[in-house]
């Protein structure tokens, strides 16, 4: 990957590393903690200037959850609960609660969002489900991207041939992030296997 990674950005510059990042967003599996620090790097070996690789960075952060946000606009609400009542174990009432949490704290969490590995991506989709504005949207992608992409490129520019080290440290806090989205789907899902369980008691007795 990294090597794919150099040579695009030799190809094409710093349109090369927003178009890697663009596509980190419809991607997860290509790690920006890759991507961003190896764009630092570069820049710091001159093959590329540094406020063009935050400016097109950022913009390919801004593209890439831009067309996350029109999937879940394209989704719906109706559609999202019509999906929610079909899937096993899950209830509509989960997809409201979600929203009114969404609708409340929504703006901090599309901000904060950007910074979290994972959830950088996926945040925008309940954000177009949502029909969050969309001046309002690209205004906190575009802010929480650049905060983003600005500390990792500037990590890689710092350390310079120590890049990779970055990749290390962030991996392991992707790695705390998914073990407590593991954690709590087993726990939604034990907990309500139990009410099945006490409904079913429920009823025989």
């Amino acid at each position: 990957m990294t090597d794919w990674l150099i040579e695009l950005m030799e190809i094409l510059g710093a349109p090369g590393a927003g178009l890697a990042i663009a596509l980190e967003n419809l991607f997860p599996p290509l790690p920006s903690e890759v991507i961003l620090p190896l764009a630092g790097f570069t820049s710091a070996e001159g093959g590329m200037n540094l406020p063009s690789v935050l400016a097109w960075t950022t913009a390919g952060s801004v593209v890439g959850a831009l067309a996350l946000y029109w999937v879940g606009a394209l989704l719906g609400r109706e559609r999202t609960l019509a999906l929610a009542a079909r899937i096993p174990l899950l209830k509509v009432s989960d997809i409201t609660r979600t929203e009114a949490w969404f609708l409340k704290h929504g703006r901090k969490t599309v901000f904060f969002g950007r910074m979290i590995p994972i959830f950088r991506s996926l945040i925008s989709v309940p954000a177009g489900v949502e029909r969050m504005p969309l001046g309002v949207f690209t205004l906190l992608t575009t802010a929480g991207s650049l905060v983003w992409n600005t500390v990792f490129v500037l990590a890689g520019y710092v350390l310079a041939e120590n890049w990779s080290v970055v990749e290390a440290y962030v991996g392991m806090g992707t790695n705390t992030v998914i073990g407590l989205v593991l954690l709590a789907v087993v726990v939604f899902v034990g907990t309500r296997l139990a009410e099945r369980h006490k409904g079913r008691h429920a009823l025989r007795g």
